[in-house]
This record gives structure tokens, C-alpha cells and sequence, in this order.
């Protein structure tokens, strides 16, 4: 069997803010999350979307420090929806890292940034002519 993916996990230094970020972009995740040091949903395709703070992972890995290369991609309904959420995510004072474009590989496309620095996606394809 190979190995599949099932999990992103991300560190999360404010796991509050974090947690109502993903919660408005629809996460279903349980009232009271935020004082755990570890947190995990499980998506509607299986796949697991955890957070941890930065004193979980150092718990295994003393020497741990921030940075890497993750990112999530969501995808939304249509290109108005790419541009709704991202009005709505940066108007709850979220990182608009890049605001909304018609990609050349034919997505609306727009990234956010997390409380974590995680970038995140928000992605739809665009009309066919």
C-alpha cells in the first residue's frame, strides 16, 4: 500500500483567531477548541486538518522553529464566491495576501494568509468561453 495523505497539520500561535478563521471559511469545529493545545477536523473527503501550538511541537522536537512550506487551497463555488470570502476574511482584519485575479491557467484565484502565516487559497474556475 503507499502512503496516502491524511493529514495537514499547521502550528498555530494564537489558536483562537486561528480557529475563527477556518471556522468562517465553513469548518465545522467544536465550541471550545480554542483552549486546546492540539486540534484536528476531520474534512467531508476524509482528509484531517490539525493545528497545534508551537509548545505541542516542541513537546517532540525541542529544536523546532517556525517557518516552512505549506499551504491550503480551497475551492469555492464560482469566482464571485472566490471574491466574497476574500472581502469577508479581510474585512474580519485577515491577511489579504493577494486579492483576487483571473489566473492565466483559468481560476479566479486570491491568497490569504492564516494567524499562523499559512497561506491560503481561495480558488474557482473561471467561465469557459
Amino acid at each position: 500500500m503507499t502512503p496516502r495523505l491524511d493529514l495537514v497539520g499547521t502550528v498555530a500561535t494564537d489558536m483562537a483567531r486561528t480557529l475563527d478563521f477556518y471556522r468562517r471559511l465553513g469548518l465545522d469545529i467544536p465550541a471550545g477548541a480554542e483552549t486546546e493545545p492540539h486540534v484536528e477536523v476531520t474534512l467531508a473527503n476524509g482528509l484531517r486538518l490539525a493545528w497545534d501550538t508551537p509548545e505541542v511541537i516542541r513537546s517532540f522536537d525541542p529544536d523546532w522553529a517556525p517557518g516552512g512550506g505549506a499551504s491550503l487551497a480551497f475551492r469555492c463555488d464560482s469566482p464571485a464566491e472566490v471574491d466574497r470570502w476574500y472581502a469577508e476574511l479581510t474585512a474580519a482584519g485577515y491577511d489579504g495576501h493577494l486579492p483576487p485575479w483571473d489566473a492565466h491557467w483559468g481560476q479566479r484565484y486570491a491568497v490569504l494568509r492564516d494567524p499562523t502565516g499559512t497561506p491560503v487559497d481561495l480558488f474557482a474556475a473561471l467561465p469557459t468561453p
